[in-house]
């Protein structure tokens, strides 16, 4: 069991879900007709800003003794690698997804931004809130905030997302990664920013 829930932790990292998010923008939204080498290009920066680099500054942390796992499991490991993210999150909506062109994902990774400041914060005062939840959770509420916006049936992707957020929760308690407390706290950290900002797009 603990190999299946560490799979689920690891196939559905926070990393990923960012990416996983832009993917389902490009499969199902009706706005956009773009050439298949301009979505490529878009998914390839992400992935290289989302994936890549996040995994370069981390081996660099761990080198210089900063983190000493991937679960950055005190509050004290996270704080600089929350601090990076906020910025490569500032850097993708100022140069990669701007409000010009991708207004729902410009929204999308702002509420990325400030989910991350308020884990930030969290972790300045000792709380450990769950990075899964609240990048799953996000990307819950921005599949709906899709589904309304465009009215199309996103149904299916929905419950999938809520199988998967219920798999990741069930992962981290069965690993002791974090408490009851600290997965409802960051399921509401994603999906709140997510709703409020919807407001500036829907």
């Amino acid at each position: 069991m603990d190999r299946i829930f560490k799979s689920i932790s690891l196939l559905f990292h926070p990393l990923f879900i960012p990416v996983f998010g832009v993917a389902i923008y490009f499969w199902k939204t009706p706005r956009y007709i773009l050439p298949k080498e301009i979505i490529m290009a878009k998914l390839i920066s992400l992935v290289i800003l989302t994936i890549i680099l996040p995994i370069l500054l981390y081996f660099l942390l761990k080198t210089l003794g900063k983190v000493k796992t991937i679960n950055l499991e005190s509050t004290n490991e996270r704080l600089i690698p929350l601090a990076l993210n906020c910025v490569v999150t500032l850097i993708i909506i100022k140069r990669i997804i701007t409000a010009s062109e991708f207004i729902e994902l410009y929204y999308f990774f702002l509420g990325i931004l400030v989910s991350s400041l308020t884990c930030l914060i969290l972790a300045i005062v000792k709380f450990k809130a769950s990075i899964h939840m609240i990048a799953i959770s996000g990307l819950f509420m921005f599949i709906i905030d899709l589904s309304i916006h465009f009215a199309i049936n996103l149904n299916n992707i929905i419950a999938f997302n809520c199988i998967i957020m219920g798999a990741v929760a069930s992962s981290r308690l069965h690993l002791k990664a974090h408490t009851p407390r600290e997965l409802i706290m960051g399921f509401f950290v994603g999906l709140i920013p997510q709703l409020i900002l919807v407001n500036y797009w829907l």
